[in-house]
């Protein structure tokens, strides 16, 4: 049987290419979330105010390829009890725990969106979360790399979400700075000063 684990880790890395909406089929306002190729949000730009628009690309070093891990191995032959699996997990995981991250993003006031994991609140008003790139990251498929996660603190701020997964913009201060929790571990943090909901930009 094929290795399940390895599978996930396998759809965590097709998700950093495409995302998903709720029925599992590629959504356009997803797409949108991960790439935000239009003019208004294109890698860098600076909007009037001082804010850098940001894609989730941006947030990769350009000589970040986890793909390249799974050179030598076939993973559809691979089952959760075949050594190589069991060490490609572990490469896999180890990867996905240390991934190195942009530190020229270091105290830059950035504006980044991304769907909702929250970490506290109430079921609807959440000060803590979790910002991802696609639907499901780290709930019904395993978390992204730690380049690829965002811990968002909006103490005071009263977040209103919908449901689970809602998509947001969040504006704020952006620190290179790692942030553990039970659901991933971010290798961002970002200080938000507005959490407004996602509209694609024009």
């Amino acid at each position: 049987m094929k290795s399940r684990v390895i599978t996930g880790m396998i759809v965590v890395l097709a998700a950093m290419s495409t995302a998903c909406d709720e029925t599992g089929q590629a959504g356009s306002a997803a797409r949108q979330i991960i790439d935000l190729r239009g003019p208004a949000a294109a890698a860098g730009n600076t909007v009037a105010t001082g804010v850098k628009v940001l894609n989730w690309d941006n947030l990769l070093p350009d000589d970040f390829h986890p793909e390249k891990l799974l050179d030598g191995y076939d993973t559809e032959t691979l089952s959760d009890d075949d050594p190589r699996a069991q060490e490609l997990m572990k490469k896999l995981q180890a990867m996905w725990k240390e991934a190195p991250v942009v530190n020229a993003l270091n105290g830059q006031t950035v504006k980044l969106p991304g769907f909702v994991v929250p970490l506290e609140g109430d079921g609807r008003v959440v000060n803590e979360f979790l910002l991802v790139p696609y639907y499901g990251a780290c709930i019904h498929v395993p978390p992204p790399p730690a380049n690829q996660i965002v811990y968002v603190r909006a103490q005071g701020r009263n977040v209103q979400v919908r449901r689970l997964f809602d998509t947001v913009w969040v504006t704020g201060t952006m620190k290179v700075e790692r942030a553990s929790s039970e659901l991933g571990e971010a290798g961002y943090i970002i200080d938000a000063l507005n959490v407004e909901p996602y509209e694609a930009e024009q």
